[in-house]
């Protein structure tokens, strides 16, 4: 089974003060599918991790995509089309790239898995393969 995941559990697992980076760690460890990055959401957390933490974050986590940790998915270029789709469709949640790019390759990868903090929206968007999303880490684990 696969997990996509966004950008601030990235940035709170290199963050040793923050309160839900051994939620975070956790949910990581556990998981035994794919540990996926969106390609948008790679460059959210690079740029979040130099900016709030520092360069010494930025390049271990570009050590874990260097060394497979992590697995970073690109959209291919027909689903630009339905991220464009999304966005314009949920206007008012203000989704962005980032958020898009993760709701298409769920579709495509077959999962519903999310490992984010952004729960206003991957509660209100519903998957495009149906269902919910099933998010981490859960509330009780924060």
């Amino acid at each position: 089974m696969t997990l996509l995941i966004d950008a601030a559990p990235l940035v709170a697992l290199a963050d040793r003060r923050d309160p839900a980076r051994e939620a975070v760690r956790s949910a990581l460890a556990a998981e035994p599918g794919g540990l996926v990055i969106p390609a948008p959401v790679a460059a959210e957390a690079d740029y979040l991790l130099g900016r709030r933490i520092g360069r010494a974050a930025r390049h271990a986590f570009l050590d874990d995509l260097a060394s497979g940790r992590f697995v970073v998915e690109c959209l291919e270029p027909d689903e630009y089309a339905i991220v464009a789709q999304l966005d314009r469709g949920y206007a008012d949640l203000h989704l962005g790239l980032a958020d898009c790019a993760t709701i298409v390759l769920a579709a495509r990868l077959r999962t519903r898995r999310v490992l984010t903090f952004d729960e206003r929206h991957f509660r209100a968007v519903q998957p495009l393969q149906g269902g919910a999303f099933d998010i981490l880490p859960t509330p009780r684990d924060v």
